[in-house]
């Protein structure tokens, strides 16, 4: 892992929305169920499945504002993570992840992550939860490498109305 000495994580401002809403678009391009849903289904209610993933960092932001950190160096956001705390189940979640193209495969997944699991040790939490899509290579590779074991598999279904 290289380290990335410029590059500091820091809580998320109101101004950072539409920065991590663009590297939101480009970081899960072919990695997110919206996605397979609008290729499966086609687009949906006149928005595009970028549309309908960059809305997630709303929910996200709407649920813990104080839990959503991201990754900047010279003024550019390069990464960011989102946080849930579940205080009555112990549980921390991490809904959303993304590192700039330039950035990947430099240690900033793994420092955003690390960063978001130390939040969880302050809020007195058991235990951490991450998700990913079966086709997301770098989830399935970059999580375990991080502690995380896998504990179930998923299937979508989805149909038109």
């Amino acid at each position: 892992m290289t380290t990335l000495p410029n590059v500091m994580i820091r809580l998320y401002q109101p101004d950072d929305l539409e920065a991590i809403k663009r590297l939101t678009v480009e970081a899960f391009d072919g990695v997110t169920l919206e996605q397979n849903v609008e290729d499966a289904l086609g687009i949906l209610r006149g928005h595009d499945w970028r549309w309908r993933k960059a809305q997630h960092l709303d929910h996200d932001l709407a649920a813990n504002p104080t839990g959503t950190f991201v990754a900047e160096t010279h003024g550019h956001i390069v990464g960011y993570i989102t946080t849930r705390v579940e205080l009555e189940f112990g549980r921390g979640r991490i809904p959303n992840l993304a590192v700039a193209a330039d950035f990947r495969g430099r240690g900033l997944g793994r420092q955003l992550i690390e960063h978001a699991l130390n939040y969880f040790r302050r809020e007195g939490l058991a235990y951490a939860v991450i998700e990913t899509m079966a086709q997301n290579e770098v989830g399935q590779h970059l999580y375990p490498a991080c502690g995380f074991v896998e504990v179930a598999r998923q299937v979508h279904f989805a149909r038109r109305l």
